[in-house]
C-alpha cells in the first residue's frame, strides 16, 4: 500500500513539538547543504510520519535560519549597512564595493520576488510533487557537478559585478521549484560565472538574507491562521532548532567548500532522486 501524508493545506493538521523539532533539524541542515530544504521538509512527512508542513510553515520556519545568517555575517552586514549609508549620504552610492554590495543583494533578489508572487499558487500546489522534487534533485545535481568541473573557479567576491548579481539572483528564483535548492542554484550560477567555490557560495548566503526575510515574513502575515491552526508553539520551537543548527551547518559548508568539491552533494542529490522515483514507480508512496 502506498504511504500517504496530509500535504498543501494545512488547515486542521496539528504539529507536535517533536515533528516540529525534527522539522527545524532539516531545515537548519538542509537549507544552506545544496540539496534543498523545501524537499526535504516535504520528504521527511512522508518518510517519518510527521505532517507535510506545507509551503507556509516551510516559509516561515526559514526564519531561523535567517537569524543564524544575520549572527555569522554581523561583521560584513554592518560594513555594508555604513558603507551604503555614507555613499548614500556623500553622493557616491558605489563608491567602494562594501556600498555596492548594498546594491548587489537589492538588485540579486529582484528575481525571485517577482517569480514568488507570479508562481504562488503552483509553489503551494504541483511543485510539491515528489515527482517534481525528484526530477529537480536529480536534474540539477547533474548539472551542478559538470559545472563544478568545468568552472575556472578563478574570482573571488571582490570582483563580483551587478551583472554577477543579476545573474545569481536568477538562479536563486530557481528555488522555487522544491528539490531545486537556494544554494544549490546560486552556487551553480556563481561557478559558472567563473567564482571559486567559497566566493559562490559566501554571496549565495548573503544573497538569501533579504530572500529569506520577504517570504517569511510575507507567509507569516498572509497564512497567519492557517499557521496558527498547525500550532504557534510548534512554529517557534522548530525556528528555533533551525537557527541553531543553520548556524552551524553555514560555519562547517563554508569550511568544507575552501578544500572539497560538491561531488558529495551530488552523488545524494542523484541518490535520493532515484530512490524517490523508484519508490514513487513501485507505488510504495504517493506523490
Amino acid at each position: 500500500m502506498a504511504i500517504s501524508r496530509p500535504r498543501g493545506n494545512l488547515a486542521g493538521i496539528m504539529v507536535d513539538l517533536f515533528s516540529a523539532v525534527i522539522l527545524g533539524i532539516i531545515q537548519g541542515l538542509t537549507e544552506f547543504i545544496p540539496i534543498s530544504s523545501t524537499a526535504h521538509l516535504r520528504i521527511a512527512s512522508v518518510f517519518l510520519d510527521i505532517p507535510d508542513p506545507g509551503a507556509a510553515y516551510s516559509a516561515v520556519i526559514q526564519l531561523g535560519t535567517l537569524a543564524s545568517l544575520l549572527v555569522y555575517f554581523r561583521e560584513d552586514l554592518w560594513k555594508f549597512a555604513v558603507a551604503g549609508l555614507q555613499g548614500l549620504a556623500s553622493g557616491e552610492p558605489f563608491r567602494d564595493q562594501n556600498a555596492r554590495m548594498v546594491w548587489y543583494l537589492v538588485l540579486g533578489t529582484i528575481p525571485v520576488s517577482v517569480f514568488g508572487l507570479l508562481l504562488s499558487d503552483y509553489i503551494k500546489g504541483p511543485f510539491r510533487s515528489l515527482y517534481v522534487i525528484a526530477g529537480s534533485l536529480i536534474a540539477l545535481g547533474v548539472i551542478l557537478w559538470l559545472v563544478d568541473w568545468l568552472s575556472p573557479k578563478n574570482r573571488d567576491i571582490q570582483t563580483l559585478g551587478w551583472k554577477d548579481a543579476l545573474w545569481i539572483g536568477l538562479g536563486q528564483s530557481m528555488a522555487l521549484i522544491p528539490g531545486s535548492s537556494r544554494s544549490g542554484t546560486t552556487l551553480t550560477v556563481g561557478l559558472m560565472l567563473g567564482f571559486d567555490r567559497y566566493a559562490a557560495m559566501r554571496f549565495s548566503f548573503l544573497l538569501s538574507i533579504p530572500a529569506i526575510a520577504l517570504s517569511g515574513v510575507y507567509e507569516l502575515i498572509k497564512d497567519f491562521h492557517e499557521l496558527e491552526s498547525a500550532g504557534l508553539t510548534g512554529l517557534a520551537v522548530g525556528t528555533i532548532t533551525a537557527a541553531l543548527v543553520g548556524y552551524l551547518t553555514v560555519a562547517g559548508l563554508l569550511r568544507f567548500l575552501r578544500t572539497h568539491t560538491t561531488l558529495p552533494f551530488v552523488l545524494y542529490r542523484i541518490g535520493m532522486g532515484v530512490l524517490l522515483l523508484i519508490l514513487l514507480f513501485a507505488g510504495l508512496i504517493e506523490p
